[in-house]
């Protein structure tokens, strides 16, 4: 009864608070938090909840994604994976493994951490995935007359989101660089394009804040920007409408911050002039 009263009082911050609590959704599925930071002698919760209109199913596992120079993550096998990433999936631990969730009914997932005695000093990370499991249906529609000599095949989409599992051990600390910026072409339109560098023994996440000087009100603000261990240097894309690449020319304020919920303290700030 307890455990129910506490996933009703989660599921009340979903409705009254979202904005609070950074989520991931895809599909039906919403995740909250969208990012787990353990330091090693005490776990968390992670809360999901179905806003679909049907139950669904979704299974939980840990995977290995590593970050490119370009921002993106690639997924890593398991036989791939170096020392630091096997330590990830050893130490990080979770419950339950699998779910079925009534519509608009939130399910806690438990997740713990043992860091063995010895470990050396530093981030270790892995990805929790939760996938969709697709319900059983039959091969042909009942409704359709069966055709004869043909093949028919039917597509389903299989929703995933994936939240990093970071686990820090010893004395941490990495800073980070804004580098030149610019306005560039991609294929899905605009972007406002930058370098982002770090140094250090851990990764770096905040918020980007764009604005012109003399302007209070900001033209770009995005939130969730990481750079891993992995690479000590990405460069960041964000795209935006046409007529604000155009108002995104010229001298502009570039903030990156901390996360909100840590103290939103400034990791660096330059000033650019876009091109």
């Amino acid at each position: 009864m307890l455990r129910f009263f506490k996933a009703l009082r989660l599921f009340s911050a979903f409705a009254i608070g979202m904005a609070a609590m950074p989520a991931h959704a895809a599909g039906d599925l919403l995740v909250a938090p969208t990012r787990v930071v353990l330091d090693g002698s005490r776990g968390t919760e992670v809360v999901l909840n179905n806003i679909g209109s049907e139950p669904a199913t979704y299974r939980i596992s840990l995977e290995i994604k590593r970050m490119t120079t370009l921002g993106g993550l690639d997924e890593i096998a398991e036989d791939d994976a170096n020392a630091a990433e096997k330590a990830a999936l050893a130490m990080i631990s979770f419950s339950p493994r699998r779910v079925t969730l009534p519509p608009n009914q939130p399910q806690v997932i438990r997740v713990g951490v043992r860091v063995p005695e010895g470990t050396p000093p530093g981030e270790y990370r892995a990805h929790m995935l939760f996938r969709a499991v697709p319900d059983a249906a039959p091969a042909t529609d009942p409704a359709k007359p069966a055709t004869s000599g043909g093949v028919s095949i039917a597509l389903t989409p299989i929703y995933g989101i994936t939240i990093p599992v970071i686990v820090r051990v010893g004395d941490l600390g990495a800073e980070a660089s804004i580098g030149e910026a610019r306005v560039v072409d991609t294929v899905d339109g605009p972007a406002f394009a930058f370098d982002l560098a770090r140094s250090g023994n851990r990764s770096v996440y905040g918020d980007i804040e764009v604005t012109r000087p003399g302007v209070a009100e900001p033209l770009l603000l995005a939130r969730g920007i990481a750079v891993y261990p992995e690479v000590g240097q990405r460069q960041v894309q964000l795209r935006v409408p046409a007529e604000l690449a155009a108002k995104l020319k010229g001298p502009v304020r570039i903030r990156y911050s901390e996360d909100r919920e840590v103290g939103g303290g400034t990791i660096d700030a330059v000033e650019r002039v876009v091109k």
